[in-house]
């Protein structure tokens, strides 16, 4: 997401950082909720700028990186099915949390949640029947309403894909 900061809210990560630091905002709610209002940075990326900076001097390791290091079959998976999320238009915002990546466009409409041996994704499908490899999302993630296991990178298919365009359309 840093990488293509620039590309997606106009300014690098020094320049939101004298944006912030003028701004008189603090807290890590403050400077997400600032950015987003006051200069229309969508939440993820107003999340990540808020991480780095709050962050300060101190390294900032890559949270995606983080939450995949311990998983190669899971980030094999996320690696072939994130382009193909992101294709679905350019507001497709990620915005890591602490063990899954949400997929946003004006709201949650997917989770990709690293397991082992596999990929967890949760979708938002409101009014579809749960049905073979697409189960009801249980107690995996109450704000969604179903989840698949990706288990190999031939499971990201045109029906894996379909679900999470259609997720991607409600949202």
């Amino acid at each position: 997401m840093i990488a293509a900061l620039k590309e997606k809210t106009g300014r690098t990560l020094d320049e939101w950082k004298t944006v912030v630091d003028q701004s008189g905002w603090i807290s890590h709610g403050q400077i997400v909720n600032g950015l987003k209002s006051s200069h229309s940075v969508s939440h993820g990326y107003a999340n990540q700028i808020a991480l780095r900076l709050r962050a300060g001097d101190a390294p900032c390791d890559d949270p995606i990186s983080e939450m995949f290091a311990k998983r190669a079959e899971a980030k094999a998976i996320f690696d072939i099915l994130l382009p193909k999320i992101q294709s679905f238009g350019t507001d497709v915002d990620l915005a890591p949390k602490k063990g899954y990546l949400s997929v946003r466009r004006s709201k949650q409409f997917a989770i990709l949640q690293p397991a082992a041996g596999r990929l967890d994704v949760g979708i938002q499908l409101k009014g579809v029947e749960p049905e073979g490899r697409l189960e009801p999302s249980g107690s995996f993630n109450a704000m969604l309403t179903h989840r698949v296991r990706v288990a190999t990178v031939e499971e990201v298919d045109a029906q894996l894909l379909e679900w999470l365009k259609q997720a991607y359309e409600a949202a």
